[in-house]
């Protein structure tokens, strides 16, 4: 899977990936982490996703990354901001008051780039990835975010030989490989979604679960 995958779901407009409100688990779950206003909230693979809007509104200056420029473009335009454009090294930066999205390949973010973030927001980015990119996001993650240490993560779990990704399978036994060794995992919340999901349910799917974890210091 390589960026023109993404670009060409983009540019389809095959984005069922997408919601078309926030989130309820992080309406629901973020209060609870208890972070002052102003903190610094970095969201991976954003698209355009309200969500963005919705933390901004909690106080919090917000760093989204996404590959698709069609899909920050949309979100400004969708959400009525004008945005000041700059260019950062290989990303093209959009900001509107405290959103900032970064156009560009996650995998090239520094340390530096993301130094003010001190909490995670992944709904859609680790689920988004095959196995071995996976490992790659999981690694590169906390190579550039040691300072992270509040957020929240989505994970959803199903048998993925009956049904191709993306979103992929990730197991509760995963997650915690790939993360459990730089934050403490917690889950807050578990759901059966398949009664929601018919194209799972069409393709034999018996299961599909989604699961929210809470990050914390070790």
């Amino acid at each position: 899977m390589d960026s023109t995958f993404w670009h060409d779901r983009w540019a389809r407009n095959q984005i069922g990936f997408h919601l078309p409100e926030v989130n309820p688990y992080l309406q629901r779950h973020w209060p609870g982490l208890g972070l002052a206003s102003g903190v610094g909230v970095l969201v991976p693979l954003c698209g355009k996703s309200l969500d963005l809007v919705w933390l901004a509104n909690q106080g919090h200056r917000v760093l989204g990354v996404e590959l698709s420029e069609k899909a920050i473009e949309e979100f400004f335009q969708e959400q009525r901001l004008v945005a000041q454009v700059s260019q950062r090294g290989s990303f093209k930066v959009y900001q509107a008051g405290a959103i900032e999205l970064w156009c560009g390949d996650f995998f090239e973010l520094s340390r530096e780039d993301v130094a003010g973030c001190t909490a995670l927001y992944d709904r859609a980015a680790l689920i988004a990835l095959p196995t071995l990119m996976r490992e790659r996001y999981a690694a590169h993650l906390q190579a550039i975010a040691p300072q992270v240490d509040s957020g929240l993560l989505i994970s959803l779990d199903y048998e993925q030989a009956l049904k191709a990704g993306p979103p992929f399978a990730v197991s509760d036994d995963e997650v915690r490989g790939l993360l459990g060794v730089h934050w403490r995992l917690s889950v807050l919340e578990q759901r059966d979604i398949l009664a929601e999901s018919p194209k799972f349910a069409q393709g034999g799917v018996t299961r599909l679960e989604e699961r929210v974890y809470r990050l914390a210091p070790l």
